[in-house]
C-alpha cells in the first residue's frame, strides 16, 4: 500500500476550498454587520473597552461560524 492510496487528495483540496470559502463568508458577515451598525464596532471594542458589545459580537461570530461549518459539513 503506497501513500497515494492512503491519502485521498480530493478530500484535502475540498477541505481547503471549503475552509477558505467559510472564512470569506465570515469576513463578509463581519463587514455587513460593521456597515449596518451606527458605531464603528472595532473602535468601540478596542478604544472604549465596551465589554458588552465585545461579548455580543463574539456570540455573533460564533453563531455565523457554526452555521458555516454545519453547511460545509453537510
Amino acid at each position: 500500500m503506497n501513500l497515494s492510496e492512503l491519502i485521498n487528495y480530493k478530500y484535502i483540496v475540498a477541505s481547503v476550498v471549503f475552509s477558505v470559502l467559510g472564512i470569506l463568508i465570515l469576513f463578509l458577515a463581519f463587514w455587513i454587520v460593521e456597515k449596518i451598525t451606527p458605531e464603528n464596532l472595532w473602535k468601540e471594542i478596542l478604544e472604549k473597552q465596551n465589554m458588552a458589545l465585545a461579548i455580543v459580537f463574539a456570540a455573533f461570530i460564533i453563531a455565523i461560524a457554526i452555521i458555516i461549518s454545519s453547511s460545509i459539513h453537510g
